[in-house]
């Protein structure tokens, strides 16, 4: 401290001398040189083109074989119905989701020209801006009614109706409990929500309701966050990689045990399960408003583009506003929206179409089980089966080329496969080959 003497107050000696040395280091710093210029070396013009002819960028993708069957696919001409040109040869179809035959139907293709004599090929507008067309209100009114819901909003493209949705009401700090086996478009909406995801084992409801207990404690240590936290259950159907059925009653049960929403993703069971194909719901005979949100896409049984979802109007009417794929997409052509209610037309007319299907479905379900060397996965009504090796090489890459052995064999005798195809890097669970 100061040392005051009549007038007179005077420091310590070691504050003098810290002064000082503070000083002279702002002086070195303003005059000293941050950095020290390198010497320069022009090079001679054959230097440098000898440098740039050296040179090797690095490839933009990672290379890739030309074996990889991304890369070798088999060209259909004609209409993929019952029967298909593969290759310049017709085979009985077995590779495509038109399940209900409406591709080929001439009843919906007659209504498709039809509408495309009236509105031309596209609308060139989102739904927003001038891209509302009357077919496509009629549309969404048909859906609703079909389904028994408030209201329903349709999607200019099947994978992203379920995720546009999942965004637009889950977002981050938000809780999502998945199943395992969901598809991809669920799990491109759960990263485009940026919410917390917690999977549980495929179709487990021991597991499912472990993580749910376990949240139920967290919220209890803080209340205040689980307050404005959102808790959503995602699940399909009937699901597309493993065939099988979800267990619905179980779900609805958990869900106002636990205080949660039910998200149920429908693209493999509208149109197919259910006395007159309204989908799980029915098949189970479980009230669809306690479903939260329903989601589809019209690529299946339906036979057109694009999706659709249902549920309560103030739910649906959040997603015109916050559903992007709705938002800042071209509507569905007015074409394939006439093709769609044709086909609602049809599946209301005949109910019959749908027990049909599942006899069809149980048919090929046990003539395949006969065959030796691989197994059927999935239910004996879902109408797009899975078939696997027995035993397993232990190698994917050998299992996928003696699949496709397989189905290269049934081209030659004129019966069309597929193989399974996925994004191997990018499957949170990847499925086995099939």
């Amino acid at each position: 401290r100061l040392h005051c003497d009549n007038q007179w107050c005077w420091a310590p000696a070691y504050h003098l001398v810290l002064e000082g040395i503070l000083i002279l280091w702002i002086i070195r710093l303003l005059f000293s040189k941050t950095y020290k210029l390198q010497e320069r070396s022009d090079l001679t013009e054959k230097e440098k083109e000898d440098l740039i002819e050296e040179w090797q960028p690095e490839p933009l993708v990672p290379l890739m074989s030309k074996d990889h069957p991304s890369l070798n696919y088999d060209i259909v001409t004609g209409p993929p119905s019952h029967k298909i040109i593969v290759n310049g040869k017709e085979c009985i179809n077995f590779a495509s989701f038109n399940f209900l035959g409406f591709l080929d139907n001439e009843r919906v293709k007659q209504k498709a020209l039809t509408s495309l004599r009236r509105y031309g090929v596209g609308t060139c507008g989102p739904r927003g801006f001038y891209g509302t067309f009357d077919v496509h209100l009629e549309l969404e009114d048909r859906l609703a009614k079909f389904m028994k819901t408030e209201e329903a909003i349709i999607y200019s493209y099947g994978f992203a109706t379920i995720a546009s949705a999942i965004p637009a009401y889950s977002k981050r700090g938000d809780i999502v409990f998945v199943d395992e086996a969901a598809c991809f478009s669920i799990q491109k909406g759960l990263q485009a929500s940026r919410s917390f995801i917690k999977y549980f084992k495929h179709n487990d409801m021991e597991d499912l309701e472990r993580l749910l207990k376990e949240q139920e404690i967290e919220d209890q240590r803080n209340p205040r966050k689980a307050r404005v936290t959102r808790r959503f259950i995602v699940v399909e159907g009937l699901y597309i990689n493993t065939a099988d059925v979800c267990p619905l009653p179980d779900l609805v049960k958990l869900k106002y045990k636990y205080k949660v929403r039910i998200f149920l993703e429908e693209s493999m069971s509208f149109g197919v399960l259910g006395e007159h194909g309204r989908g799980v719901t029915e098949h189970f005979g479980v009230n669809i408003d306690d479903i939260d949100l329903i989601s589809a896409n019209m690529e299946n049984a339906v036979a057109s583009i694009g999706g659709f979802c249902c549920g309560r109007s103030f739910v649906i009417d959040h997603q015109r506003l916050s559903g992007q794929g709705y938002c800042f997409s071209a509507s569905l052509p007015p074409m394939l929206a006439a093709a769609a209610i044709e086909a609602l037309n049809i599946m209301e007319e005949d109910p019959e179409i749908f027990t049909i299907l599942r006899e069809k479905c149980k048919h090929v379900h046990k003539a395949l089980q006969e065959i030796p060397g691989v197994k059927v996965v999935g239910e004996a009504y879902a109408p797009a089966l899975h078939l696997q090796l027995e035993r397993s090489s232990g190698s994917r890459d050998t299992d996928v080329r003696m699949l496709r052995s397989i189905v290269d064999y049934c081209l030659e005798r004129q019966i069309a496969l597929t193989l399974a195809r996925y994004l191997d890097k990018e499957e949170r669970f990847l499925p086995p080959p099939s």
